[in-house]
């Protein structure tokens, strides 16, 4: 997170340089700053994601040319999941709310949000790790239901990781799978 900050600090205007020395004036920069950052963080995720759900229907594809039709829905399952993630973090609300936004998002929430936004950089890894054994499972009709359970497994992990994660920026816990 830290390298996104610096990315967006580093991009401040002459202006907002100035700004910051006002007291008081800091601290919405900085806040306003990490909002940037947070939608910078989150936009990656969605592409790693996208990437990912990409891969996913060019396996169906796949299976489809090689008469692998029965595991095309169970695929298509996973595929959704990766649609619903993906949708989801990229509309996302920012990880502060400015002075009269309705959800009020303070540092610890923050740093919470944070640490689901991480975690969602390692599930992009196992989603990549669960889609090399669909692949490899391709030609192992007997490997290849237990590879697509465990992709879907993983993108269900994501949903429901950012419905906690949201849980945090809206406070009620509400968000539909």
């Amino acid at each position: 997170m830290e390298e996104f900050f610096q990315k967006v600090t580093s991009q401040q205007d002459p202006f907002k340089r100035l700004g910051s020395l006002i007291p008081g004036f800091k601290g919405y920069i900085e806040r306003q700053n990490r909002r940037e950052a947070d939608k910078l963080l989150r936009d990656t995720v969605a592409r790693r994601f996208d990437e990912h759900l990409q891969r996913t229907s060019q396996i169906q594809v796949d299976m489809v040319s090689s008469g692998m039709i029965r595991y095309v829905d169970d695929i298509e399952r996973a595929a959704l999941k990766l649609r619903t993630f993906i949708d989801k973090i990229s509309t996302a609300p920012r990880g502060y709310s400015g002075l009269f936004d309705a959800v009020k998002i303070n540092e610890t929430e923050l740093e919470a949000i944070y640490q689901y936004d991480a975690a969602f950089f390692d599930l992009a890894e196992q989603v990549g790790r669960a889609l090399d054994n669909v692949e490899a499972s391709l030609g192992d009709e007997a490997a290849l239901p237990a590879a697509i359970r465990n992709l879907t497994s993983i993108a269900r992990t994501a949903v429901e990781t950012y419905n906690r994660r949201s849980e945090v920026v809206i406070g009620d816990g509400k968000e539909e799978e």
